[in-house]
Formats: C-alpha cells, structure tokens, sequence
C-alpha cells in the first residue's frame, strides 16, 4: 500500500508516528499547505524510518493532488485536513483511481426557511450524490473514518451484529475531563470544525420520519462516562453518525450527544452573536489597504494550536456509543466506548489524546483494507464493514475498547 496523506497538523502527525510502528504499508507522503509541517512530522521519526517523505501540496488544488497521487504511484489518500476540503480531495483520488478515506465528511447547509425544524444539504450529501460512479468504477471512498464518526460508527456495527436482536436507540456520546495549564479556553481539537458542528443545527433520526433538525445544545442530558470521568452534561450537536448509521443499522432513533460543558457553550454562543463563527470574508482595514478575512479564521488563528497543548494538558477523553433494545426477548443497555489518558498518549506517541484518538482509527482501517479484511466499492461508513476485524486490531494496537452494562 502506498498512502498519500493530506495534512500535517496535529492529527496528520499522530496518524504518521502510529503508522511507522506498523508494517502494513510501503510508502506515506505527507503533504501540507505548509511543506515545513511535513518536514517535521516526518523528521520527527528519525533517519531509520524511510517509508515516509514529504512534500507540499495545496489541498483545495485538485489537479495537484492527483498528479502527487501518480507521481508518487499513491493507491490510497487519506484526508487529515478540515471538512472545507473534502469534496476537492475526494474528487481527486476519484481522477487518480486511488482509494479515499476521510475522518469528517461534506458539509452541510441549514435549510434556508426551517433550520431547526427541517434538513438542508446535510453532512456527507456531496459525497453520497457520487457514490454509483464510485461503485461503477469498483473504487471505494471510505468516509467518517475517525473516533466520531469512525470508530463509534464500528461500535454501532457490532451492537447490532453481536449484542442486540432489536435496538430502539443508538446515542453517541462524547465526552472528557480534560484540563490545560495555564489557559482559560483551549480547546482540545480544531476550533474551526468544533463552531461547524456545534453551532449548527443538530440532526436527529427516527425510524417513521426520517432526518430532521432541533436547535443548537438542545436535550440536555447528564451522562456517567467510565473511567473516572464521570457525568457530564451531554447535547445534541450535529455530527456525521446520525447521517451514516441509518443507512446501514436499523435503529428507531439515532442522536449524537458531546459533553460540552455550559462555559464551552456560553463562548460558543457569544461567537455566534458576535458572527465571529461566519466563513465568508469580511472586510478588515490594514496597514497595506484593506483585507479580506474569516472570522472563524480569525477565532482560530488567535486560539493555541490544539497539537501543542499535550503538556499541558491533564485528563482522559472517552468516545462511545449507547445502545438501547432487546436481546433474547429481555431488554439491554450497553455503552461501548474507547478512552484514552493524555498521560499515556504523551509517554508513548508524543499526541495529545484527542488527536491520537482520531487518528488511530483511520490507520487501522487502512491495515483493514491492505490485508483484505475489509473490502468494498462506492461510497461506504464504518457501519458498512465487519466490526470485529477493526475492534481486534485495535485492540492489537495497544489501545483497547470497552463495553458497560448499562
């Protein structure tokens, strides 16, 4: 296998130092916008390493990373950039005839007239328009291949292979005890992705009416997370699961719920009021002239890089799924979740939990499909695949998952 890996940020970092301990792939080319990220995370492995090289690439270039995908004789991109490049990534692997996988999918975009009632173009919807071409072609896009979506998508699979002969509900939920030194807000992963999902409409799913919206941080609910966590208060926030597990799970309701914490949502709210989560340019006077910029570029830019935060950082985060239904006649609850220390990850990777989380996933998928465990054609989520090969392998990795009665 040989892998093209767009983004050299936290996450595409962590997936370059978890994927040299493996032997599953031949070559990885770590390209990024800034050639001197690359540089690092692949310098970061030492001279011994020499499957990995860099290389500079524009993401929202699609000729260019097609022609990066041929040059380098690439079989395989996988996305660790921002949701704004997806769709340009996932079409160039289809111009190269390579294989794609992603961690977050397409965006959507609020129903013009009933935002909080009624779904627009929703999350992945780009992607699932081309999926017969993908199928056609006998290619494969493997898409929402993070933790969430990703691995709590695997879990959804295996509750209704193995655990459960009817669910009710699946509820993903996510959350964290995470502290940083030294900081009042520092958020853990990408500010730009967390005001995408959290600020717009969330999606909710049920059997006998399909999709649709509620309001931002709506159902409050407290949630006891394993581990030491403990209760934190969980909302409905929009994310890729509720849009992928319906179409392969059949659940009478699905819903995704992060453990915010009320001061995380009065900041995002504030941003909101401010239209400081706004993406189109505004005009901005300079010492040159004026000056297009994102607000939310801005937010970002004036925040810590979430990859630099590890040493600063103390407590675990917990990504899972619950599950509701009936097994054998008799009603089940289960929560499957995965947990990790920052402590741990630190010591052993060098990543902060939350980005070594999200990018354990994606490299054990493509382990998966080197070896042929999994395998498919055309647009497919995690829940489209076998559970137990991913759940073994990670296993294997050294970072187990667990499951609670509930």
């Amino acid at each position: 296998m040989r892998v093209l890996l767009v983004g050299a940020g936290g996450v595409g970092t962590a997936i370059t130092r978890i994927a040299a301990r493996r032997s599953f792939f031949d070559l990885m080319v770590v390209a990024d916008y800034d050639v001197a990220r690359a540089e690092a995370a692949v310098a970061a492995l030492g001279p011994d390493e020499t499957r990995l090289r860099a290389e500079r690439v524009d993401a929202g270039d699609e000729a260019a990373v097609a022609a990066l995908l041929a040059r380098h004789g690439c079989d395989v991109l996988l996305n660790a950039t921002d949701p704004r490049f997806v769709m340009p990534l996932f079409r160039a692997a289809r111009t190269a005839g390579a294989t794609y996988l992603d961690m977050a999918m397409s965006l959507s975009r609020p129903h013009p007239g009933r935002p909080y009632e009624e779904c627009g173009l929703k999350l992945g919807d780009e992607q699932f328009a081309q999926a017969a071409e993908w199928e056609r072609a006998g290619a494969l896009a493997l898409v929402g291949m993070g933790v969430e979506p990703g691995l709590s998508d695997v879990f959804a699979r295996y509750a209704a292979d193995d655990l459960f002969d009817e669910i009710e509900e699946i509820g993903i939920r996510d959350g964290a005890n995470l502290t940083v030194d030294g900081y009042g807000f520092a958020p853990s992963f990408s500010i730009w992705t967390t005001i995408e999902e959290c600020l717009n409409p969330p999606v909710v799913y049920e059997a006998d009416r399909g999709w649709f919206t509620t309001a931002p941080f709506s159902e409050p609910e407290v949630f006891d997370f394993p581990e030491g966590i403990g209760p934190v208060e969980c909302v409905n926030v929009e994310h890729e699961e509720v849009l992928l597990v319906p179409r392969w799970v059949d659940a009478k309701r699905v819903t995704f719920k992060y453990g915010l914490g009320s001061e995380f949502i009065d900041k995002l709210r504030t941003l909101h009021e401010l239209g400081l989560d706004g993406t189109a340019p505004v005009s901005v006077p300079g010492t040159g002239g004026t000056v297009q910029v994102s607000p939310r570029d801005v937010v970002a830019a004036c925040l810590p890089d979430p990859a630099t935060l590890g040493e600063r950082m103390h407590g675990k985060t917990c990504a899972g799924t619950w599950v509701r239904g009936t097994k054998d006649g008799a009603p089940r609850e289960v929560y499957l979740y995965h947990v990790v220390d920052n402590r741990w990850s630190m010591a052993e990777y060098g990543s902060q939990a939350v980005v070594w989380q999200t990018a354990v996933n994606p490299v054990v998928a493509l382990e998966l499909l080197a070896t042929g465990a999994w395998s498919g054609a055309g647009v497919l989520g995690p829940e489209a695949f076998p559970a137990r090969p991913f759940l073994d392998l990670l296993s294997e990795y050294g970072s187990p998952w667990g499951l609670r009665e509930q």
